[in-house]
């Protein structure tokens, strides 16, 4: 049911069992595994079923750190997140992206990929990825051995695609919109988590629309699943119980932002590397799924060079100095000046089909002519692990949004040993391929220029700084000192709210956050137990007992 918080009474109070903050990915799949089990659940989501400015505006906040996207732009704020624009490009992550590394500060997560694996396969499942993406195989390739690269220096994994446009907006959440079980409150921004006075449990969230309305949500537990800059900036604004906001008595909410960055890592010597062009890009299956290869450190490589997991893309283009082409300046251009209401979101959604279909039928014919010609190079592409950073952070800025809050300061800060890791897999693989005659690679020399800073290069891709993968602020720890939420993703102290998402991330590891983000989800049964494992037996301090809001209003 889709409720519109602005045509309720402003005395208007909510109750529910199970409180979930957020209409993206992670809150949408959480509210899908939750119906059904007898539990009144109710989906909190700040923005409508289309883009709106105004709503929209609530997410900015200052860059106070490295260059990055503007705050406003970095995430969407309605029915479906951000993931209405999502590329679709899914990866697990590696067994050593959860294991504890000795030269990788606070590293480690509660648990071993083994403990999490089957539900990479149901996550699979949940975006349509094809039978062999069940498998943990049907993420591997082979097309570093087929290059004959050293298997101890670098292997390849893919990624799987999932090209279904919007998969998350309303036209695909029926099951959840249509639930008897489930309420989507919409245009009900959370302006404060409120904690019992014990500051052991959370009694309500006091919700705001920007017409004026307050009312609160009263639940037996609450997940907060609004991204890696929302999460922690609700947590730091709740800090009428706890002087330092909900949940961060050790001073770690918000710390360890982490993204993974890009860059031109390389380019091979001209006429050289065009096959290893062609055997790393994108193809489709026989059964119309799309996959893409692409190239990481081996473990012992990273063992040996104690490095990070990173991963190298090729791209063949022009001289980087030309800028970008004229089609890419269009597309650029259109992007940052169209708000992505659902008419603009359907130009980008065809301008992406036309890309594929061009790539699928004539790409390589094109681009192979134009490699011939001398007009273009093969170039290294990097999309980096950061290493954790309590520096990298967000805080709490002086200024405040529409309805009182205050925003949030991103203090985006990379180490010395996020770029030691591009420089030393550049040198490697440049050495693996001059060994096997492909061609010589000239490391980019930035690389070597002394300082943490990475350039800005808008000829890298459509995304030239980093991802959009806001992880870490709420990170995974067994300690209440080292972070915010337990193995479970509750908050440590706390016996009823529950984070979700990358933010929760003790490590950002080498792949795209949404696969790992969807795979676990409430399971069946107490035993065995996983992450959102919620007991609803007892309840927390406070009236928190299931009552309908006292009017109802259906969007």
């Amino acid at each position: 049911m889709l409720v519109d918080l602005r045509k309720h009474a402003a005395a208007a109070i909510f109750d529910c069992d199970i409180a979930i903050v957020g209409a993206g990915a992670a809150g949408l799949t959480l509210a899908r595994h939750l119906a059904g089990r007898g539990r009144d659940i109710v989906v909190v989501e700040s923005g409508g079923l289309d883009f709106d400015a105004a709503t929209q505006g609530l997410a900015d906040g200052p860059n106070l750190g490295d260059a990055y996207y503007p705050l406003v732009h970095a995430r969407l704020r309605f029915f479906g997140g951000t993931a209405n624009i999502w590329g679709g490009r899914c990866a697990r992550l590696e067994a050593i992206d959860f294991a504890q590394r000795d030269w990788v500060p606070l590293s480690g997560w509660p648990f071993a990929l083994d403990e999490i694996e089957r539900w990479y396969a149901a996550a699979a499942s949940d975006v349509e990825l094809g039978p062999d993406a069940a498998s943990p195989d049907g993420w591997n390739g082979d097309h570093a051995a087929r290059l004959g690269v050293d298997p101890v220096a670098f292997v390849t994994r893919l990624w799987h695609f999932d090209d279904v446009a919007e998969r998350f907006a309303t036209a695909r959440a029926a099951d959840i919109v249509g639930a008897r079980d489930v309420r989507v409150l919409l245009h009900a921004t959370v302006v404060r988590v409120q904690a019992a006075a014990s500051a052991t449990a959370v009694t309500a969230l006091e919700l705001a629309t920007l017409d004026g309305r307050r009312t609160q949500l009263r639940a037996r537990h609450f997940v907060l699943a609004c991204g890696g800059v929302e999460n922690a900036r609700l947590l730091l604004a709740s800090s009428d119980v706890e002087p330092h906001g909900v949940g961060n008595a050790h001073d770690q909410v918000g710390r360890c932002f982490m993204e993974h960055p890009h860059g031109r890592a390389g380019v091979l010597e001209a006429h050289a590397g065009f096959e290893l062009w062609a055997a790393f890009q994108s193809r489709s299956r026989p059964d119309g799924t799309r996959i893409a290869p692409v190239l990481l450190p081996a473990p012992e490589f990273q063992r040996e060079a104690r490095i990070l997991n990173s991963a190298f893309t090729f791209k063949l283009q022009r001289d980087p100095s030309h800028g970008l082409t004229l089609h890419k300046r269009i597309y650029k251009d259109l992007r940052q000046e169209l708000s992505p209401t659902r008419s603009k979101r359907q130009l980008w959604h065809a301008y992406r089909t036309l890309r594929r279909f061009v790539q699928r039928t004539a790409r390589e014919r094109i681009m192979r002519a134009r490699f011939a010609r001398g007009l273009t190079r093969v170039h290294v592409i990097v999309r980096a692990e950061q290493a954790p950073n309590p520096a990298s952070r967000v805080t709490l800025a002086p200024t405040r949004d529409a309805l009182g809050v205050p925003h949030a300061a991103l203090e985006w800060r990379r180490s010395e040993l996020d770029k030691r890791t591009v420089r030393l897999m550049a040198e490697r693989l440049g050495a693996e391929l001059a060994q096997r005659g492909v061609g010589k690679l000239e490391p980019a020399p930035w690389l070597y220029d002394g300082s943490t800073a990475w350039p800005v290069d808008p000829t890298v891709s459509s995304h030239p700084i980093g991802g959009y993968h806001h992880m870490g602020t709420t990170r995974m720890s067994n300690s209440p000192a080292q972070g915010v939420v337990d193995r479970d993703c509750r908050v440590h102290g706390y016996a009823n709210l529950y984070v979700a998402g990358s933010s929760v991330f003790p490590t950002a590891g080498w792949a795209n956050p949404t696969l790992t983000i969807l795979g676990p989800r409430a399971p069946a049964r107490r035993s065995p137990a996983g992450p959102f494992d919620m007991s609803l037996t007892g309840r927390p301090e406070g009236d928190c007992s299931p009552r309908k809001a006292r009017s109802a209003s259906v969007q």
